[in-house]
């Protein structure tokens, strides 16, 4: 009896496993285009210095920093759109930068640029809009095949987090609105934080130490649980593309974190979403502290989120062809 009830939990434990996990073999080919480590490294510095403080209540240098993304997207060979918000009597940007005008469907990828209060924010998040400006980039560069919008949205710390004010619930509504099919979106929330130290993860359940590496050298791509075929697609794609490993996660809304990013604006509206990240803080110990600081990020990484965001993007572009 003692033995049937192990192996009875050792099945439901592998089972649990596959649901969540979406374990997968093999995995893309390896890139063969690159990002530059020091522009990275060179637009975060920026991001934290140039444009700080960058919360909602300096919307100077939130204006300065849109103004920023706006010109690196057009250097791109974007078309920039601004979305302008008002906000308790404030305005307020997001900026998208088009590619492949008129091409249906497309792909959303954004990062918030914004910060929680006066803090540096290097990897909450300027490592997700230094990426988003990599991919604008190679996008540039070696047109996907595909129409994709990179969009730099204000407003996603709080206060206004997990309210209709955040520049990602303004960006949801106008593509819902808009009518244009959207293939899914994809959130850089964090994504310059690594350690190789064992136990450098956490998770926030025992259960997922059980079934995920203990050291934070990954990427993860998660989403809530009803967006399956999505993390799917979008992890298969990055997978094997650098010598990054790809781990995903899909859950119920309730596993703490799940839903703490922009990505969560675009579930109402029916548009697959997701997050890639670097975990925020279940492995980084600076988040939300003033040493979230730009010498505290691995930036070889960050260039290889970089590439595998972009490959997933191009390979996405072409099943769709």
């Amino acid at each position: 009896m003692i033995i049937g009830i192990v192996l009875a939990l050792l099945a439901a434990a592998g089972i649990g496993w596959l649901l969540l996990a979406q374990p997968m073999l093999g995995g893309a080919s390896p890139s063969s285009v690159e990002t530059w480590q020091l522009r990275l490294r060179e637009d975060v510095e920026t991001l934290t210095t140039r444009f700080h403080p960058r919360d909602w209540l300096h919307t100077e240098n939130l204006d300065r920093c849109a103004d920023f993304i706006a010109l690196r997207f057009r250097q791109a060979g974007a078309e920039v759109e601004v979305q302008e918000f008002a906000v308790q009597g404030r305005e307020y940007r997001n900026v998208i930068g088009r590619f492949g005008i008129g091409g249906a469907p497309r792909i959303v990828v954004g990062a918030h640029y914004d910060t929680f209060g006066k803090l540096p924010g290097a990897d909450d998040n300027a490592s997700g809009v230094a990426v988003l400006l990599a991919l604008a980039e190679l996008i540039g560069a070696h047109a996907p095949g595909l129409a994709v919008d990179l969009v730099a949205y204000s407003l996603e710390e709080p206060p206004f987090f997990g309210t209709p004010l955040m520049g990602s619930a303004v960006h949801a509504a106008s593509v819902a609105k808009g009518g244009t099919a959207c293939l899914g979106v994809i959130v850089l929330e964090m994504v310059g934080f690594f350690s190789d130290a064992p136990g450098s993860q956490g998770y926030p359940s025992p259960l997922l130490r059980l079934m995920y590496p203990g050291r934070g050298d990954f990427i993860a791509v998660v989403s809530r649980w009803d967006q399956s075929d999505w993390i799917r697609a979008v992890k298969a794609a990055m997978k094997g593309t650098t010598e990054m490993p790809i781990h995903s996660l899909r859950s119920p809304s309730f596993v703490p974190g799940i839903d703490l990013s922009d990505h969560m604006n675009y579930w109402p509206h029916g548009i697959p979403s997701l997050m890639v990240t670097d975990t925020a803080f279940y492995r980084n110990p600076y988040y939300h502290t003033p040493e979230d600081t730009p010498e505290k990020l691995d930036y070889r990484r960050m260039a290889q989120v970089a590439v595998a965001v972009f490959e997933a993007v191009r390979t996405l572009g072409t099943r769709v062809m």
